[in-house]
């Protein structure tokens, strides 16, 4: 039902593009920048993100299609990336999955606009992003409303994600690295689920056990 699939929509896209994650590092990589320069990183990362996911959003499934993958392969592979990416929540790492890495970090530090490298990607549209989009738009496929609401909640995600990266260093301050870890682990908990419902769904289509859901 449509109303599920906004709530599962809503859900998976605020655990994987991780605004709270993706805020702790930004406030680290613009510490002694400006206020308005912050701001403008912001919204030029928060925007060319945008562009991505919903660039792949509508053009993902012809790419599959083009290199001959059916979504139910898809599924499966993206259920199993996005369960990496729940072990790396639970546990509390960073890895190439949910942030930079030490080399990304360290060329990031010596530039002085960070909103496309590393803000925009990986850290906001990285390969989870891109996955959940896919998979998301696979299921709504044929349904203009499922596609419109998704992109709505996308953006609203979006939105919320640049409110977020404004306020980042005062909300990181105050909740500490403890309180941010503690409610990435929980998210984690739910994506690791949603993961492995992706996984059974691509199972079921690929052995012609029952349609996805």
């Amino acid at each position: 039902m449509l109303i599920e699939y906004i709530i599962n929509s809503l859900v998976v896209l605020l655990i994987v593009l991780d605004p709270l994650g993706v805020t702790a590092i930004f406030a680290t990589l613009t510490h002694g920048t400006s206020v308005s320069d912050r701001q403008k990183i912001a919204f030029k990362g928060t925007v060319i993100s945008a562009i991505i996911l919903i660039l792949f959003g509508f053009l993902g499934h012809y790419l599959l299609n083009a290199l001959n993958i059916t979504l139910d392969a898809f599924s499966i592979a993206g259920g199993l990336f996005l369960l990496l990416l729940s072990i790396d929540m639970v546990f509390a790492r960073q890895s190439g999955l949910r942030g930079t890495t030490q080399e990304e970090a360290e060329e990031a530090e010596s530039k002085a606009d960070i909103s496309v490298f590393p803000l925009a990607i990986p850290l906001i549209a990285g390969p989870g992003g891109i996955t959940t989009m896919l998979l998301l738009m696979g299921e709504a496929e044929q349904r203009p409303l499922w596609v419109f609401a998704l992109f709505c909640i996308l953006l609203i995600v979006l939105i919320g994600t640049y409110f977020t990266l404004l306020i980042g260093g005062r909300l990181i301050t105050y909740m500490g690295e403890t309180g941010a870890n503690a409610i990435s682990r929980v998210l984690g908990i739910l994506l690791a689920a949603l993961a492995i419902q992706y996984i059974i769904d691509g199972v079921r289509g690929a052995f012609a056990l029952g349609g996805s859901n």
